[in-house]
C-alpha cells in the first residue's frame, strides 16, 4: 500500500482541544487546497459505508477468505460489546495465519455489491460539484473502503474519509488501529461519529467563513444515529428504511418529541435520496 490514496491523503484527527500532532507542511497544503476547492459549496453530505454505500458489512464479508468461509467458535467467543474493533484485529490476525493475503482481501472487497440506487446517487452528486462537499464516516477501515472505491471509480467523489486506519505489516497481516478515543456512552470505544461530524462541520465552517445551507447524513446503523443527533432543523437525516438508525429515530420521536431535530427522510434506494436532493438543489 505504499502508493495508496489513503496513505497519501488520510490524516487521523487529533483529539478535540489538543494541538494536531499530524500537522505538517503536506497537511497544510492539503487544507489550503481543500478550502479553495470547496469553500463555495452549498451542502455538506456525510455517508456511512457498510450497508449504506455497499449492501453488505465488509467485516462480515472478509470472513469469506477463512477456511470454510467461517470463523472458529473460540474466535467468535472473544467478541465483547463495544470492543468490535479489537475483535476485528483478532479476526484479521487469524486470517493472516490461515494464509489469506492482501490480494485475497482486496478481491473480496472489490466484489461487494453497491446498495440499490447508490451509484445513481453518486452520479447525481458528481454532476453537481458546485453544490456538494462529500465526506465518509465509517467504522470499517481504510483498506476495505479504498479497495471498493478504487474498483468502482468513486474515490474522487469524497473530499475526506474518516475511518479506522489499516495497513499491512511486513508479515502480510492487515493491522487495524482504532480511529480515536472518546467519551460517548452510545458508541464503540474506537469511534464516535458524532464527534467526527461536529468537529468537521465546525472546522470547515471556520475555514469557509460561513455555514453550509444544509448538512445531510446518509446511514443505516445504530452508530449513525449518534451523529444524526447533532443535525439541526434545516438539515436532513437519511436513514435506511427499517434499519437500526431508522428505528432509533422513530423511537426517539415517540419517546422524546423534539429531541431529534433534523428532517427525516427514510430510503430504500439511493434514488429516494436523489429525489429529495433534487428538490433541495432547486431551491
Amino acid at each position: 500500500m505504499g502508493d495508496s490514496i489513503f496513505n497519501c491523503c488520510y490524516v487521523p484527527p487529533h483529539p478535540p482541544g489538543e494541538e494536531d500532532p499530524h500537522r505538517s507542511r503536506r497537511s497544510d497544503i492539503m487544507a489550503s487546497n481543500s478550502t479553495r476547492i470547496s469553500s463555495d459549496r452549498r451542502f455538506l453530505i456525510f455517508f456511512d459505508f457498510d450497508e449504506t454505500i455497499v449492501d453488505e458489512t465488509s467485516d462480515d464479508m472478509v470472513v469469506q477468505g477463512a477456511p470454510g468461509q467461517h470463523l472458529p467458535g473460540w474466535l467468535k467467543d472473544t467478541y465483547q460489546p463495544g470492543r468490535y474493533n479489537e475483535y476485528m484485529q483478532r479476526v484479521l490476525a487469524y486470517l493472516a495465519e490461515q494464509g489469506v493475503t492482501e490480494s485475497d482481501i482486496r478481491s473480496i472487497m472489490e466484489k461487494l455489491p453497491s446498495t440499490p440506487g447508490m451509484l445513481t446517487l453518486f452520479q447525481f452528486i458528481r454532476t453537481r460539484p458546485q453544490d456538494f462537499e462529500v465526506v465518509m464516516v465509517s467504522d470499517a477501515n481504510t483498506f476495505f473502503i479504498e479497495s471498493w472505491l478504487r474498483r468502482t471509480g468513486a474515490r474522487q467523489l469524497f473530499h475526506r474519509i474518516f475511518t479506522n486506519p489499516a495497513t499491512f505489516n511486513k508479515d502480510g497481516r492487515l493491522v487495524l488501529r482504532p480511529f480515536h478515543s472518546h467519551d460517548c456512552p452510545r458508541c464503540p470505544d474506537n469511534m464516535c461519529k458524532q464527534v467526527v461530524v461536529k468537529d468537521y462541520v465546525a472546522r470547515r465552517t471556520q475555514e469557509r467563513g460561513r455555514p453550509y445551507q444544509r448538512v445531510f447524513y446518509v446511514g443505516d446503523g445504530a452508530n449513525d444515529f449518534c451523529p444524526a443527533l447533532s443535525l439541526g432543523p434545516r438539515d436532513v437525516a437519511f436513514p435506511r428504511r427499517d434499519f437500526p438508525m431508522h428505528r432509533l429515530i422513530t423511537e426517539t420521536h415517540e419517546a422524546m418529541p423534539g429531541e431529534f431535530k433534523a428532517v427525516t427522510v427514510p430510503w430504500a434506494s439511493g434514488e429516494d435520496v436523489v429525489q429529495r436532493l433534487r428538490k433541495l438543489v432547486a431551491e
